[in-house]
């Protein structure tokens, strides 16, 4: 079976895909990557094919101050949506000639669908956090859509919420995707999103971390989270610093943008409560205050061998750090921006594993006090006994899966 996974996103959009892909291999499947290039490096060096799509996400238009996105005028709007949807038709297609399947992942896959329809093979949409799929259960989240949305009340009816998600949909990519499928004799479709989703998509979220709140309504399968198996060591540097003292708070914001003073404020909180400071630099090329000892600034590595060894976890709360975190059994401060990550800081500070930050930029004194609450030793105690009940086989089962809906015809 020859199988496409195409995403368009950051690294927390692509690596679940590459994760899967290393399992699909490993139990002899033929896999492609469709992903934007950023990614092209990694994704090869791994021996994974991939076709880049799009520019480079780490240098693109920034979302603006945290948790508030850019806004754009009407044309402006049009213009981008056009543009991906062309890319995504002329790409997605070339990547998939000869697949047998197609999995898409994230909300922003138009194209995948009616590439697979026209190639008569099957398609899988693939969330990684039940927030993003309409429930009246929960809001949607953060669109990245452009333009961007604000920030919904708690209090918000969230029928009328996902009815205006699906207009936005529809508003942005309506009309030049019903074009290009015209193009294709494909009927036109009236609701994007659905379309997009399909009525049975998977959810590749831990069940404890993330439940579908809808028994009556179940998605179409709950993989658990696709996380990679990450052998490599942590470098003699990191072994030093780690061994030197009493574990150290973690700080990272992963792919996401951030204020140029944040890594000082993380240092400066950890200080406050005599921690000491790893700070990953990430894409936003966080820094630290000094060069005092107490503080370690870091590159990509391995978080599952990290958080096992570290006091706490502060993060944006991507749905991939928050699992490794979760796994490791380390207590979590998340600070969330966009999407879904406001879901996730909920989930944690609802399920007693750490503290939900306001959204925004923190300040030391907002970040000291959600860090102080973090490091009781009860919180702690609670994230090492839920990390015993995480999942660590989402890929193997989306791979059994898969391989039985490779050998059906679409629906």
């Amino acid at each position: 079976m020859r199988v496409l996974l195409s995403t368009i996103g950051s690294r927390g959009d692509v690596q679940p895909l590459v994760a899967l892909a290393l399992q699909l291999r490993a139990v002899g499947q033929e896999v492609r990557l469709c992903a934007p290039p950023d990614f092209q490096d990694w994704s090869e060096r791994l021996g994974i094919p991939m076709t880049p799509i799009g520019h480079e996400v780490r240098n693109a238009v920034p979302l603006g101050s945290p948790g508030t996105p850019v806004q754009l005028s009407p044309e402006r709007r049009r213009q981008l949506a056009e543009a991906t949807v062309v890319t995504q038709f002329e790409t997605i297609a070339a990547a998939a000639e000869g697949c047998d399947v197609i999995v898409a992942a994230t909300a922003l896959q138009i194209a995948a669908r009616s590439l697979a329809e026209v190639m008569g093979i099957p398609y899988v949409f693939v969330a990684y956090c039940p927030t993003v799929l309409p429930s009246p259960f929960h809001a949607p989240p953060i669109m990245p859509l452009p333009g961007g949305q604000p920030l919904t009340p708690a209090n918000a009816d969230k029928r009328e919420l996902w009815a205006a998600n699906r207009q936005r949909f529809n508003d942005a990519f309506g009309a030049v995707l019903n074009s290009h499928r015209a193009s294709l004799g494909l009927a036109p479709v009236n609701d994007v999103r659905s379309h997009i989703f399909t009525d049975r998509p998977w959810l590749a979220a831990d069940p404890v971390l993330a439940p579908w709140p809808d028994p009556a309504d179940p998605v179409g399968f709950q993989t658990g989270a696709w996380m990679m198996v990450d052998e490599r060591p942590l470098s003699p540097e990191l072994e030093t610093f780690l061994d030197g003292g009493e574990p150290p708070v973690y700080f990272g914001f992963g792919s996401m943008s951030a204020p140029q003073d944040l890594g000082q404020v993380m240092v400066q909180a950890a200080r406050a409560l005599g921690r000491r400071a790893i700070v990953s630099r990430g894409w936003a090329e966080l820094s630290t205050v000094d060069d005092e000892p107490d503080c370690l600034v870091i590159g990509d590595v391995d978080h599952q061998a990290l958080f096992k060894r570290v006091a706490a976890v502060v993060h944006h709360g991507g749905a991939g750090t928050t699992t490794a975190a979760a796994r490791a059994g380390a207590p979590q401060v998340i600070v969330p921006q966009i999407y879904d990550q406001h879901y996730w800081a909920e989930r944690i500070d609802r399920l007693g594993l750490g503290a939900a930050h306001p959204a925004g930029a923190p300040t030391t004194d907002s970040l000291t006090s959600a860090l102080k609450h973090t490091l009781q030793p009860s919180v702690g105690a609670r994230a090492r006994s839920i990390a015993a009940g995480v999942r660590t086989d989402g890929t193997e089962a989306a791979a059994r899966c898969l391989m039985t809906v490779g050998t059906r015809n679409p629906s």
